[in-house]
């Protein structure tokens, strides 16, 4: 689903929600019915245009990915939230001209995008060319949703924005030339943020002003990527997140 105001998103209508899921055919009327009712009652505003796309995915094609580990980093506001970031990313091997110029092209953008920045883990040079559309990371869910659940409970850990992000993540961090995400949210009342890797799902409490409007994606790749190997991996490959039973641990 994707939803926007003033009009569709190829008419410059601004870009207010969007959700992926990846759900059995007795899922699909009350999965669609939630997408409805979060396009229309979104804190970014109320949508005038709703796109619903609704395509069959056969099972063999499904690539089940385990789920990052998980952990939430406290910090004091959002300036010590991205410098704690950018400490992560830099011990994760993401060199410092690229957090730097990764952290400034999400800090200036004027409005929010509906995918992610493509950015070289080396130079920090931009590779997509999609603009403020990025790309879009599609086809995924998690492979139960009560053990999911049950899990992020036990983790202290709950709401819809981290659901979404430790799915995603997952199979960011699982496609071909990715070494890092960095992202904070649109949502003018969420500011947490996260920085994903192979290391694992970190959270920083506060990556962002309270009431900004303003977020996005930075997807840090290694240098001389197929990027479109990569944007078709995350744009067309469907992916389970297998996440840990009862009393597992990661």
């Amino acid at each position: 689903m994707r939803s926007a105001q003033g009009g569709a998103h190829e008419m410059g209508g601004r870009h207010i929600s969007g959700a992926e899921r990846l759900v059995v055919l007795q899922r699909l009327g009350k999965i669609t019915q939630d997408m409805l009712e979060r396009a229309f009652s979104h804190t970014r505003g109320s949508a005038d245009f709703v796109n619903i796309t609704i395509e069959a995915v056969p099972r063999e094609i499904v690539k089940p990915v385990r789920l990052l580990p998980t952990r939430t980093v406290d910090v004091l506001d959002f300036t010590a939230g991205r410098a704690a970031a950018k400490s992560e990313l830099l011990s994760i091997g993401v060199s410092n001209q690229a957090v730097e110029r990764g952290m400034e092209q999400l800090v200036k953008l004027t409005d929010s995008m509906r995918g992610a920045m493509l950015v070289c883990a080396k130079t920090g040079e931009r590779l997509d060319n999609t603009g403020m559309r990025g790309i879009r990371v599609s086809r995924m869910d998690s492979n139960d949703e009560d053990v999911l659940n049950q899990w992020m409970e036990c983790q202290g850990l709950q709401g819809i924005h981290a659901r979404e992000g430790m799915i995603l993540a997952t199979k960011v961090v699982s496609a071909p030339g990715v070494i890092a995400e960095l992202c904070w949210s649109d949502d003018p009342e969420y500011v947490t943020g996260y920085v994903a890797s192979v290391k694992g799902y970190i959270r920083f409490t506060k990556l962002k002003p309270y009431g900004s409007s303003l977020g996005g994606r930075v997807f840090f790749i290694r240098e001389n990527s197929n990027v479109a190997e990569l944007c078709k991996y995350l744009e067309k490959q469907p992916v389970l997140v297998t996440v840990p039973t009862e009393g597992e641990d990661l």
